[in-house]
């Protein structure tokens, strides 16, 4: 398994699009060159599968449906007032508009610290990043 912007030790993020100004790269293939790196130095038949939202999130359930429906609506409205650069978010029990500069950063790509409990459970459940 790995992460769409997972990169090889010395080597470079794979990207489907390249970075436009304002925007991130495009992220994608990193699977496709893993199972030829696999393949090669194991002489094996490797496989690559890119698994869709259902397979990595499961069934919705009511709770997401009606969530999805109150997204939608509730940027229907913020179009619907001229209210643009701005996305819908969760802050329950509301959905509120929240400007796309606050979401993002400020165009900083947010990271997760390499010292975070996160990686390290997820080392400990035996996933790798390549380091």
């Amino acid at each position: 398994m790995v992460a769409e912007g997972a990169v090889a030790r010395h080597g470079r993020q794979i990207v489907r699009e390249p970075k436009e100004v304002g925007r991130e790269p495009r992220l994608g293939g990193i699977g496709e060159w893993l199972a030829v790196e696999i393949a090669r130095h194991t002489g094996k038949e490797t496989r690559n599968l890119v698994l869709g939202h259902l397979q990595r999130g499961g069934q919705p359930t009511s709770f997401d449906r009606l969530l999805g429906t109150r997204f939608g609506a509730a940027a229907m409205r913020l179009v619907a007032e001229g209210r643009f650069r701005t996305m819908v978010a969760l802050v329950p029990p509301k959905v509120l508009a929240v400007p796309l500069a606050k979401a993002v950063g400020h165009g900083r790509m947010k990271k997760v610290p390499l010292g975070s409990d996160i990686l390290q459970s997820a080392r400990d459940m035996g996933i790798g990043f390549g380091d």
